[in-house]
């Protein structure tokens, strides 16, 4: 009885349902709120989409199953201990340093003295609760004079999964009908995250060195500090942490736009995939431009990640299996 009781609930599952995310009681709980989405999985906080108060939506915290913080704080809160570098880096979100030749990536001083961009909440058109919470929202993404570059239609969709949770990310970037959309070559970019410091490589920190006990993998196997800049259909990032080894990993779709991406994956801790910046990541200082991706007048591009908050190391966390089941549409 309980086998076919378990049976009939997979078949009424959406089909992008992963196996491994029929954990009993693990519902998803949407609630929204003036200037954000918050999202629970079982009944605990997973995260919050703020879409609110900043140059760009973002989500955070970004939380374990038993609580504890896979993001940083900053600059959201002050926590002792953490680095302050890089302000803009708010826990993860969605942006590019080149577009149109506007950076939506860096703020004030940081990237440079050119022209910086916001990416402005237009509308929150869904925020349904469920075995797989669904988030569609819509942006305008301005430039610093006020006017219109392009906009997006976003897609969040929440999940548990065996000992952890899953976020799968999807945008859908439109060009104004009258103007290409230029996504230029820039190594700041395009999905990103900062993990939490205890998640981070051995690294420098206003010149002084700091500890670290984290390890980066990609799924070509190139460890640590090698990994940056290099492609591979997924990249982990994991540490121990209480007793425990937590892991970040983040999935490229096979659908993707220059699939397998390449990695911005720092010791410091930020980590994000990014299909833009071909000629810092390859090292092709004579060609500027290698990276660059025009949508046409009127067209789009649609890119998707999933981000596979787990336990252990790629192995424990049966990474290949699980980028495997993405791959496949699950």
């Amino acid at each position: 009885m309980l086998a076919f009781l378990l049976a009939a609930v997979s078949a009424a599952l959406p089909a992008t349902l992963p196996a491994e995310a029929l954990t009993p009681g693990a519902s998803v709980q949407l609630t929204r709120l003036a200037d954000r989405v918050r999202v629970e999985i079982g009944g605990q906080l997973f995260t919050e989409y703020i879409f609110l108060g900043a140059k760009r939506p973002y989500c955070y915290p970004i939380l374990a199953v038993d609580g504890t913080e896979l993001a940083r704080d900053f600059p959201m809160q002050e926590t002792p201990g953490e680095d302050h570098d890089h302000p803009h880096h708010r826990s993860l979100w969605f942006a590019h340093s080149s577009v149109n030749g506007i950076d939506f990536w860096n703020e004030g001083k940081a990237g440079g003295p050119g022209p910086k961009g916001s990416i402005v909440h237009e509308a929150l058109d869904e925020a349904t609760s469920g075995q797989v919470g669904v988030i569609r929202a819509r942006d305008r993404w301005i430039g610093p004079d006020g006017a219109l570059v392009a906009t997006d239609a976003t897609t969040l969709r929440f999940r548990a999964a065996s000992g952890g949770r899953m976020l799968d990310y999807e945008v859908t970037l439109h060009a104004l009908p009258d103007a290409p959309l230029l996504m230029g070559d820039g190594k700041d970019g395009l999905m990103g995250m900062r993990l939490a410091q205890w998640m981070t490589l051995p690294h420098k920190y206003l010149q002084t060195q700091e500890p670290g006990d984290g390890h980066i993998v990609t799924a070509t196997g190139i460890r640590d500090e090698a990994a940056w800049g290099k492609r591979a259909d997924w990249c982990d990032y994991y540490a121990p942490h209480g007793g425990k080894v937590y892991g970040v990993a983040i999935f490229d779709s096979p659908a993707n736009l220059r699939h397998p991406t390449w990695w911005m994956a720092r010791d410091y801790g930020l980590f994000g995939a990014n299909p833009f910046g071909k000629h810092d990541y390859e090292g092709l200082k004579n060609d500027p431009h290698a990276g660059d991706y025009t949508i046409p007048a009127g067209g789009s591009l649609t890119l998707r990640y999933r981000f596979y908050y787990h336990e252990g190391d790629e192995a424990a966390g049966h990474l290949a299996e699980a980028y495997a089941a993405y791959a496949a549409g699950k």
